[in-house]
């Protein structure tokens, strides 16, 4: 009787080289049904149990081959969820593949940790005629930490439409096109050296009505429900590495045991013991999001915040585990091409806080733990109810 391991693994035998063109593999890992395995057929899936489409993962992780884009597809995830037929046809499957890529315009210099500040403003523009009722909207604001701004097709846009009302109903999302007059990305360098993360600046940008997710004023729920979708997808990449070099796995467990030999701790009790640690948090991370998954569309966004703060977790202790494994000189740092054990813990030392802060602040995630799943009271917030534009700022 063949298995979905079976099938999978016959599929890849025969699709799947080193160096090929991923867009294209995508494609046909898309036409197939094996790139993200847990969607029904009418939507390039095949409908697979959470369990089996684990399978699926293991066995396109097992050659090294991109996949299970219906975990790691954030932009895509939120394009299924809430976009009309016309943004799917649009968008979909050229975000699966890997064709276009977007980014998420959510934070601002005044509305990061309280988002629903946000004072971006979307304005619809009347035609010719004077009609305001025409069908696009006017954008003018300005966005900070955005990552992939630069080389985004479309950036998912949360605007304010309405400063009449409290500040939590006056808000759309959008879906923007970022290729267009108007929208200035500049890229912002961290500590690592990295640049991530982006300003942009909307001035005078257009987004067609069409373009919507979700009611005008609405953009609220959306939003919580994009926000569960984000964290649910960082979560997930705590399962996985941070990064690659070569053959080698970097950034998270993989490959702190032959650290550990390479540099003579795996007869220290104290480094064994954390580094079981590290595995330890990493399987039950795994299992959370194997849960989630099999939960589909009725998972509680608020749960996400559980798998994010755990990623966030996970990153820094592995960090701490790596740099007490080099010692001293972890304290290095450099740019050089094939980076050393020294280096790489330098690097992920400070890249940790990188994964606090991204996709909502540790802090905020043990807000929304505390308040909407275990039913602590919210702080206190006066402006909560009283129309945006009278607010003190």
């Amino acid at each position: 009787m063949t298995t979905v391991r079976d099938e999978v693994r016959a599929w890849l035998g025969e699709n799947w080289r080193p160096g090929a063109d991923v867009v294209a593999f995508r494609g046909a890992a898309l036409d197939a049904g094996w790139l993200v395995p847990t969607w029904g057929p009418e939507e390039y899936g095949r409908g697979l149990s959470a369990e089996d489409a684990e399978v699926v993962g293991e066995e396109f992780d097992r050659v090294g081959a991109p996949g299970r884009a219906d975990r790691s597809n954030l932009h895509a995830r939120i394009l299924r969820a809430m976009g009309t037929a016309e943004l799917r046809e649009l968008y979909l499957r050229r975000v699966l593949t890997g064709e276009i890529e977007g980014c998420l315009l959510y934070s601002e210099p005044g509305a990061g940790s309280d988002l629903a500040s946000l004072r971006t403003s979307a304005v619809r523009e009347p035609d010719a005629d004077g009609d305001v009722a025409a069908p696009r909207w006017r954008v003018n604001g300005q966005k900070v930490w955005t990552s992939g701004a630069r080389t985004a097709e479309f950036g998912l846009l949360v605007a304010r439409t309405d400063p009449t009302v409290p500040k939590h109903r006056g808000i759309t999302f959008f879906v923007l096109p970022m290729h267009q007059p108007g929208v200035d990305v500049r890229p912002i360098v961290q500590i690592t050296g990295d640049q991530h993360f982006n300003e942009v600046f909307l001035t005078d940008a257009f987004v067609d009505d069409a373009a919507r997710l979700g009611e005008v004023g609405d953009g609220w729920r959306v939003l919580m429900t994009a926000l569960g979708l984000e964290r649910s997808v960082m979560g997930s990449r705590a399962a996985g590495s941070r990064a690659k070099q070569g053959l080698r796995y970097i950034g998270t467990a993989d490959d702190l045991i032959d650290l550990a030999r390479r540099h003579g701790r795996l007869d220290d009790p104290v480094t064994v013991d954390r580094l079981a640690g590290v595995y330890a948090d990493r399987a039950a991370i795994a299992l959370n999001q194997i849960r989630y998954a099999a939960e589909g569309r009725s998972a509680d966004p608020a749960a996400m915040s559980m798998s994010k703060l755990a990623m966030s977790r996970l990153l820094h202790a592995t960090a701490r585990v790596r740099t007490d494994i080099v010692g001293a000189d972890a304290l290095l740092d450099g740019r050089d091409p094939e980076p050393t054990d020294a280096e790489l813990a330098n690097f992920f030392a400070l890249d940790a806080y990188f994964t606090s802060i991204g996709g909502g602040t540790d802090q905020i995630q043990r807000n929304i733990i505390g308040e909407r799943m275990l039913g602590l009271p919210k702080e206190v917030d006066e402006s909560r109810s009283v129309p945006f534009d009278q607010a003190p700022r």
